[in-house]
């Protein structure tokens, strides 16, 4: 356990340090950029790489989290992510709201994780 409570910070670190960069034709992290029905706010985050490197840190973080909770919380933390989800896709095509939304969910997670007990 204690291996993985030094990994979350370690891989959000190197996250941040080295944005991930993709090609258009490739996929975010949660969904695939080369389907030809991506809704109006999937379509903005395959375009605008700094969005895609966005979904891939949240996706990232939001997995290390899911395998840190104790498995009464990941539903709570999988809710979470649900109702994230639409709050994000109720921007449509609006860049500054789609970064806003990812800003403060990765801000969620970031907190859930500054309050998991961790062993000593």
């Amino acid at each position: 356990m204690r291996r993985t409570a030094l990994f979350l910070p370690l891989a959000a670190s190197l996250l941040a340090a080295f944005p991930l960069t993709m090609p258009k034709d490739a996929s975010a992290a949660s969904f695939d950029c080369t389907r030809m029905d991506l809704a109006a706010d999937e379509a903005v985050i395959c375009a605008e790489r700094s969005l895609n490197d966005l979904d891939v840190k949240m996706v990232t973080t939001f997995d290390l989290l899911v395998g840190l909770v104790p498995m009464g919380n990941r539903d709570i933390l999988r809710e979470g992510q649900a109702t994230w989800l639409k709050a994000r896709q109720a921007c449509g095509a609006d860049e500054a709201c789609i970064r806003r939304s990812y800003e403060t969910r990765l801000k969620e997670l970031d907190e859930a994780y500054r309050t998991l007990i961790k062993p000593l």
